[in-house]
């Protein structure tokens, strides 16, 4: 049987909605952009998500190459397609890591997560094209 994940959205006010994810946590959904907007857009955490689902798997990866990471982070810029739906046509993913890390390790576990793990990677990737860059210690190494 497939897995399931399961999330509950309430429209609060305005443009407000309170979500609630099946495993308990709760975050705030707004359009930032209208006057009285508190909140980040749908369309802000799906590059959250793609962020976070790409960081966790190259967290993961360097941890069992025994790799020394001491900080990492990982930016996201989305294009959007300028009629509707105005879905990602465009995505923009720049990789920082700073530690004793060999580059060639950092660059496999990048290419490992965005071709084989991180799903949210492969949900853009029909409507959008994925850039990569990565950075160790200040320095481009891809």
């Amino acid at each position: 049987m497939a897995d399931s994940l399961k999330t509950r959205v309430r429209w609060v006010e305005d443009h407000r909605f309170v979500a609630t994810t099946g495993s308990g946590f709760s975050l705030v959904l707004d359009n930032p952009h209208r006057e009285g907007g508190a909140a980040a857009s749908p369309m802000e955490l799906l590059l959250v998500s793609l962020a976070g689902c790409t960081g966790v798997d190259v967290v993961a990866i360097l941890d069992k190459m025994r790799q020394p990471l001491e900080r990492f982070e990982v930016e996201v810029e989305g294009f959007r397609a300028e009629e509707h739906p105005r879905v990602y046509t465009r995505v923009a993913v720049v990789y920082r890591g700073w530690g004793e890390v060999a580059p060639k390790k950092l660059l496999k576990a990048v290419e490992l997560s965005e071709e084989k793990y991180c799903s949210v990677t492969e949900m853009l990737r029909p409507t959008a094209k994925i850039e990569i860059r990565v950075e160790l210690n200040g320095e481009p190494i891809a």
